[in-house]
């Protein structure tokens, strides 16, 4: 059987400058869709909430707080009509279903006004306040592109699959300036393979995307966090803090598994997904920082801006919140939701560690606690780790105990997932 290098190489110098361009545009491809999910979530805030400088929470604590009841409402319509529309749509022609991005990578093609549709729903919806991440839309935009330009470049179906993977990456590296990041997603979660072929497509395509979409993409960190020292009671907070974290971890995928499976499918989203905003508009009267795709929980859990109690109390009820969100029917991402939780838990039980043995600032167990947390609910130890360095701008002193509370964690989720697969308890 004749091999595809052998099939290639009469004609390999000019292949393989096809494959240049091709992964080169579809890095500037990510960056600019990246860059315009970036403007275009800000202009939605900036507009529902009435405030052009300043954080996110900060325009929420600035508008009338009944502004905030009316932004969800106006989501959960707008959510809820153009999901029903779009699932409609989908059940009519099957042809034009929302396709997803690991459905992509695995070889179908993404529609693209349906794929485009689902990514500006989801940009509304976050932009209004909803309690959903944010990362799917410009992952999913980037994604489209890659698999429309590979089609167009007669790529091979495995080069396909590789560079649909890239964009994707690429993708939320623009959106978050995390072009490692944005390169180990890639890799390990939708091709789950390393090798020169995965790796370097997945670095050029990223890093590229990142410097594209610097040009409106604020360089600077995500997230403000001092630099926290590496200590002997931060090391040991970490071996034991992983398990918890990685039990938490599960429950929360449980929970997101859950609605999922419970979401409305038909015409109810036009009821339940109104009044489940219009719920967390209410409760986000006197916890702002639920609303959004998760940054507001994460800065505060980084700084411990708020007694560590109040903040406790904003990660459980933002879990309650985003696991009502993705049940109401709401497309989107639980990276920076993860991200935020796991900050909360984090510094939650390190500040009861710090009454046993004081000394290690709190911003130390929020960020370990965020990887460890993130790291479970993506089943992506490498990426989290990453994304949470890249967000942070942390320095490599805290590497190690990071990787230890992750491996506690992932140990944990690896365990009860294996228990409830082969039935043990």
């Amino acid at each position: 059987m004749t091999s595809a290098r052998a099939v290639r190489r009469p004609g390999a110098p000019s292949w393989v400058i096809r494959l240049v361009v091709v992964t080169a545009l579809v890095g500037v491809g990510g960056g600019i869709g990246g860059a315009l999910v970036y403007l275009a979530l800000h202009a939605i805030q900036h507009l529902a909430f009435g405030y052009s400088e300043g954080s996110f929470l900060e325009g929420l604590q600035e508008a009338p707080p009944v502004s905030r009841v009316v932004a969800l409402v106006v989501a959960g319509v707008i959510g809820g009509v153009g999901w029903w529309l779009l699932r409609w749509w989908g059940r009519r022609r099957p042809d034009h279903a929302v396709v997803s991005v690991e459905a992509s990578v695995g070889g179908r093609r993404m529609p693209g006004i349906v794929t485009l549709v689902n990514a500006a729903l989801q940009i509304v919806i976050v932009g209004l306040g909803a309690s959903i991440g944010r990362e799917v839309a410009p992952r999913e935009v980037a994604a489209l592109w890659a698999g429309w330009l590979s089609d167009r470049a007669g790529v091979t179906a495995r080069e396909r699959r590789i560079l649909v993977a890239c964009g994707a990456g690429a993708g939320l590296a623009a959106v978050y300036n995390v072009p490692l990041g944005g390169a180990v997603f890639a890799v390990e979660i939708l091709l789950a393979e390393v090798s020169f072929a995965t790796i370097l497509p997945a670095l050029a395509t990223s890093a590229i995307a990142a410097l594209v979409a610097r040009i409106v993409v604020p360089a600077n960190p995500l997230y403000a966090v001092e630099q926290v020292p590496l200590s002997p009671t931060i090391v040991l907070w970490s071996v034991l803090a992983g398990p918890l974290l990685g039990f938490a971890a599960v429950g929360f995928v449980k929970l997101v598994g859950f609605a999922q499976r419970h979401r409305p499918k038909s015409w109810g989203i036009l009821i339940v997904m109104p009044l489940v905003f219009a719920a967390v508009g209410v409760v986000s009267l006197w916890l702002p920082a639920i609303l959004g795709n998760g940054r507001s929980l994460g800065q505060l859990a980084f700084t411990a801006a708020m007694p560590v109690l109040l903040i406790f109390a904003i990660t459980v009820v933002k879990t309650a919140s985003t696991v009502g969100t993705i049940g109401a029917g709401a497309a989107g991402g639980t990276l920076t939701p993860s991200l935020a939780i796991g900050a909360g838990l984090g510094l939650t039980i390190g500040a009861l560690w710090n009454l046993i043995w004081p000394g290690a600032p709190l911003a130390g167990f929020a960020l370990i606690g965020a990887a460890a947390f993130l790291a479970v609910t993506m089943r992506a130890p490498f990426t989290a780790l990453v994304l949470v360095m890249e967000f942070t701008n942390q320095g490599l002193q805290l590497l190690a105990p990071i990787m230890l509370c992750i491996a506690g964690a992932v140990a944990v989720g690896y365990l009860m997932e294996r228990g409830r697969v082969t039935g043990v308890a």
